[in-house]
């Protein structure tokens, strides 16, 4: 169990948010201020291996819940909490709530389902940031320079480059700790099972032109697990949802929270 990085907003009922694969707390800070002024004591958390958090050579969906749990014992969280998980932290939400019930109130999954993911998608994006050479690197441009031999989408890369940083010899580095993530990205898309069903509230939120919820996950795969879960999808939204359609994503979950 590690002790994770987390940033602290607001006051009233606990919402933790837990980012997706290469992100950080940041990526979700300008939702949480927003849910913050609304009422809520809002928990943004940097995952192991991610972000200003500890790194590990371990990266599994077992040991994100349990870390997440030494938070929440570390914070004293009561058991009205909601969980919030984007992606790769939709899955570590999912395996707290199967594993820890007792300890949420609420859950609410990000654009993610619980079957298995094919990782190969994300090949392009290990072997550009696995490209940069940091004894030639001389800053953002120089990087972002490396990743478009791999990565076309500008937006990809202006969000892989949010883990860029200066250590304290003045060399850049990446915050995510990349060989590992590289050694072990088929337990990133691993499915998510359970003995028991969280019979809780739950939330998904889906970008409509997504494909990380489908057809069979909205009537099969999350009731089995979740059978008191609703689906909500947002129009003209992708996998990044919660950046594309702030508002809507905004609404959704304060309008599931409040009730």
């Amino acid at each position: 169990m590690l002790q994770l990085h987390y940033r602290e907003t607001g006051q009233g009922t606990p919402l933790v948010i837990l980012h997706g694969l290469f992100g950080t707390l940041d990526n979700w800070q300008t939702l949480a201020r927003r849910w913050a002024e609304a009422g809520h004591r809002v928990i943004s958390v940097d995952l192991r291996n991610h972000g200003r958090s500890p790194h590990s050579p371990e990266h599994t969906y077992n040991a994100m819940a349990a870390d997440v749990l030494g938070l929440f014992d570390q914070l004293g969280l009561s058991p009205d909490t909601t969980l919030l998980g984007h992606s790769m932290g939709g899955k570590a939400a999912m395996r707290f709530a199967l594993d820890y019930p007792d300890r949420l109130g609420k859950l609410i999954v990000v654009d993610i389902a619980p079957r298995a993911s094919d990782m190969r998608h994300q090949d392009a994006i290990l072997d550009g940031l696995n490209s940069v050479d940091f004894t030639q690197c001389t800053g953002r441009q120089a990087a972002d320079d490396a990743l478009a031999r791999h990565i076309s989408s500008f937006g990809v890369r202006q969000f892989l480059l949010k883990n860029l940083y200066r250590q304290d010899d003045n060399s850049f580095a990446w915050r995510v700790n990349l060989p590992v993530l590289t050694e072990q990205m088929t337990s990133i898309g691993v499915e998510i099972t359970g003995n028991q069903p969280f019979l809780k509230p739950a939330l998904f939120i889906n970008g409509g032109t997504s494909d990380y919820i489908d057809a069979e996950d909205k009537l099969h795969g999350i009731p089995a697990l979740f059978p008191n879960s609703q689906v909500a999808t947002v129009l003209d939204a992708g996998h990044w949802v919660h950046s594309e359609k702030p508002d809507e994503v905004f609404g959704l979950v304060q309008d599931f929270v409040g009730m």
